[in-house]
């Protein structure tokens, strides 16, 4: 029978300083005796050591090499020797740089004359790439940044983030969010494609959309469309919201699969899409939604396939409109004829009708016509720009339009009324609208609201060609 092992057992020391709750009592008396034995040798020396580190350091040197010399017939000893010794030394600069945040944080809290409170309101109006960098400042302005009030308005517009960093952000504004704007607001010609895409917005949903009804205004640029039906999921949840804007998705794809009651509160709407439409749109979901929203108060409807009928349609179900924006669509006109006649009393103020290739003179001069009656009394601003002019008769193209100007100056003074027909975009941003280009085309005029004399203080603002007066 072999004799029984009379060797306590050995505690594993790098063990028990990564978890010294593990240690036990006697053992963990002990260690912390060591350690502060090590830590008050300063003090205990002289001040002759204490101002020679390398004295120290050569000390610490004999001790590592008769340790190693007392092990010198197993290399495999001697090696692990040494990696403990690192971890210690590891584990002890590591405690060291905690000690040090702390004692900063504490004199950081003692130094600011802020409150909690006010910092983080504070915090709250930064930009979130601002808020990043006060957050690495120091532990108090982490705790800080760290609140959900701080997130409340989320904006990463032409921001290079990633789907992670956003769902990070909604996590953590919890039932505080109330807005976001997510992607690349410019033009896919001038800036590269966001990162993001329609999964960023998933966190919305989750938890009986618990984030998403508290959601109060949402602005998506140029997100990467999936097929997880994301965006879809997400506008469901947002059953508060009030300003929708979505720029570079496919729309009408998503109000086809957007159940019928969703967003009813929304009083801002604004979509465009890229590039010009070449058919109507015709039984589309994205009418239905507009027309089944009650108190939509601002319409803009950029690069869609709407023509009159539509445009009838879309203003006879929004009788709360006082902004409408119909840029890039294949409007004629015609339109205007019902809305002189069946909606003289509607609180529409603004009119945008610009790049609308279709777009005739008469029917244009004919609604201008019908404001010296008093129809539209509301009315305040009316634009049909278009780098190509408008369409007269025998489907020709006018640059020089003849239009009441004058007598729309005079009776209707509080109109302004912007036709400018000229273009400083670039080739590419033109193509991108679907506009084409014609070097041989006429010079346009324009009608600038950006004009006034002391003769014509709260008068329509005309710059005119004089050869077209």
């Amino acid at each position: 029978m072999d004799a029984p092992n009379t060797k306590r057992p050995r505690h594993d020391v790098t063990s028990s300083l990564q978890n010294p709750n593990s240690l036990p009592i006697s053992s963990q008396s002990h260690f912390d005796l060591i350690i502060s034995s090590l830590l008050s040798f300063s003090s205990d020396s002289s001040p002759s050591l204490l101002s020679s580190p390398p004295s120290i350091g050569r000390s610490f040197d004999r001790a590592l090499e008769k340790a190693l010399a007392s092990n010198s017939a197993d290399v495999s000893v001697q090696d692990r020797l040494v990696d403990r010794t690192v971890e210690l030394a590891s584990l002890l600069l590591e405690s060291t740089q905690r000690c040090f945040r702390k004692r900063a944080s504490v004199h950081n809290s003692n130094s600011w004359s802020f409150p909690q409170e006010l910092t983080v309101k504070m915090f709250s109006m930064l930009d979130k790439k601002s808020l990043m960098r006060a957050m690495a400042c120091c532990t108090m302005f982490h705790k800080c940044a760290m609140e959900p009030l701080c997130y409340s308005h989320i904006e990463l517009r032409e921001r290079n983030v990633d789907d992670g960093v956003v769902r990070t952000m909604i996590h953590r504004a919890g039932k505080e969010l109330r807005s976001l704007e997510l992607g690349h607001a410019a033009s896919p010609v001038i800036s590269p494609k966001s990162l993001l895409t329609e999964s960023c917005l998933s966190p919305l949903s989750f938890n009986h959309c618990f984030i998403g009804n508290r959601l109060r205004s949402l602005h998506l640029y140029d997100l990467i469309h999936t097929y997880e039906n994301s965006s879809v999921a997400a506008l469901s949840a947002c059953s508060n919201i009030t300003d929708l804007k979505i720029v570079g998705m496919s729309c009408d794809q998503l109000f086809e699969s957007l159940p019928r009651k969703s967003c009813r509160m929304i009083e801002h709407l604004f979509l465009e899409t890229s590039g010009f439409p070449h058919s109507s749109i015709r039984d589309s979901g994205l009418v239905e939604f507009v027309t089944n929203i009650p108190n939509l108060t601002s319409l803009t409807l950029i690069g869609f396939g709407v023509n009159d009928s539509i445009a009838q349609t879309l203003v006879e179900g929004s009788r709360k409109l006082n902004y409408m924006n119909l840029s890039r669509t294949l409007i004629k006109g015609r339109f205007l004829r019902d809305l002189e006649q069946s909606f003289k009393d509607s609180p529409l103020e603004t009119l945008i009708l610009r790049d609308c290739n279709s777009l005739e003179e008469k029917e244009v001069s004919q609604f201008l016509n019908s404001l010296f009656t008093g129809n539209l009394s509301f009315i305040r601003h009316i634009d049909v720009s278009n780098i190509r002019g408008l369409v007269c008769d025998g489907g020709k193209r006018s640059k020089k339009p003849n239009l009441p100007l004058e007598k729309l100056k005079e009776e209707r003074s509080n109109v302004k009324f912007m036709a400018d027909f000229t273009s400083s975009l670039s080739r590419s941003e033109m193509l991108l609208r679907g506009i084409s280009y014609d070097s041989d085309e006429e010079d346009g005029w324009a009608i600038n609201p950006g004009f006034e004399s002391d003769d014509d203080i709260g008068m329509a603002d005309f710059v005119v060609d004089q050869d077209f007066l």
